[in-house]
């Protein structure tokens, strides 16, 4: 068993202050085989962005790494955990190592110790496998992997698997012990409400992030203040742990910063802010492919990637996810419209490095 207590302190108080952890996509060549030099390259990418963090095997992964007849499930793990342990021994800091965990709970359980043994922090818990399950059931399975592995609970969006979970469940989850943080991606503004009137009326440290992609910013700058049985508590998102992260990632490094610069001046929110909110939307729009229920959303961000050198191309596991009709042409539109978002220049000057 791993608590959080054992997570590196320095890492730790990154992760409680707000951090940008981008989930990390997979990188694969035109046969659909593990590119380990990418893969690497992204990892390195990603630290030298400044990222606190880095989650291996999720959404963005590709949860068919986990098909007994692909099987890159721990050869992706054990690879990413060596290259982020490499690039921060070079770079003198460390960062979060957090592995998806997916499954029902004997699958999950197994995908925890293998994560464990192979140097990750902690568990970003899918609950996709629970769909038809009821809410005790799905607590139970909280609970019997939070004793095994800091946990990271996933309000995932219903549009992509994930399943509309109640004020109740998310009152129940923050409940449990040794859970580190919440990513709350549901894309609705009520269902976020939910996850942070429950943590308010829990009364635990449990850390905040969004993976509402297509409300970032807003997330990010807004104080709650929640009436609660034992009074007021104020909450905030601290944090993102984003797809939309794991591309242009040092200029999300830079905005969490500003933002943060601001809420600890307790100044006014600049206009120009909530316009950068709408831009930074609009590109994710271009990335996820919305138009088509986010059916382009991983080839999207591989497309990104692969204008920039960082991915050899958009393959995924399936072959049948590609970029959407016009997706590529969105992809354009929102890179030369908002030049101020992307890191063209910060990748360039350092590719060579990473893909060394």
């Amino acid at each position: 068993m791993k608590s959080i207590a054992q997570i590196d302190p320095s890492v730790l108080a990154v992760v409680r202050q707000g951090t940008v952890i981008p989930a990390m996509p997979l990188a694969l060549n035109a046969q659909r085989q593990f590119q380990p030099r990418y893969q690497r390259a992204l990892c390195r990418y990603y630290i030298a962005a400044g990222a606190g963090g880095i989650a291996v095997g999720v959404h963005s992964t590709q949860f068919e790494i986990r098909k007994p007849e692909i099987g890159l499930f721990e050869p992706v793990l054990r690879e990413s955990s060596k290259f982020i342990d490499e690039y921060c021994r070079h770079s003198g800091r460390r960062i979060l190592k957090i592995a998806g965990i997916c499954g029902k709970t004997e699958q999950a359980l197994k995908e925890a110790d293998f994560a464990l043994q192979n140097g990750y922090d902690a568990g970003l818990l899918s609950l996709g496998a629970f769909a038809q399950d009821g809410l005790p059931a799905m607590l139970q399975h909280c609970r019997t992997l939070a004793e095994k592995i800091p946990i990271i609970g996933f309000y995932l969006q219903p549009s992509v698997g994930g399943r509309i979970l109640p004020y109740e469940f998310w009152r129940d989850f923050c409940c449990l012990d040794n859970i580190l943080a919440i990513k709350i991606a549901p894309f609705n503004r009520y269902q976020t409400f939910d996850v942070v009137r429950a943590l308010a009326e829990s009364g635990r440290e449990i850390t905040l992030y969004t993976g509402n992609d297509d409300n970032i910013v807003i997330d990010l700058l807004t104080e709650y203040k929640i009436n609660t049985s034992k009074g007021l508590r104020k909450i905030r998102i601290r944090g993102g742990l984003l797809g939309h992260w794991c591309c242009w990632t040092a200029k999300a490094v830079e905005l969490l910063r500003e933002i943060h610069a601001l809420i600890e001046r307790n100044a006014d929110i600049p206009a120009e802010m909530l316009t950068r909110a709408a831009e930074i939307t609009d590109a994710n729009a271009a990335f996820f492919d919305p138009a088509h229920s986010f059916a382009g959303c991983i080839p999207g961000i591989h497309e990104v990637l692969r204008r920039q050198g960082l991915l050899p191309g958009t393959w995924c596991l399936n072959p049948k996810e590609v970029l959407s009709p016009g997706q590529a042409e969105e992809i354009t539109r929102v890179h030369d419209a908002y030049p101020h978002l992307h890191d063209d220049a910060f990748v360039a000057e350092h590719l060579a490095e990473w893909l060394e």
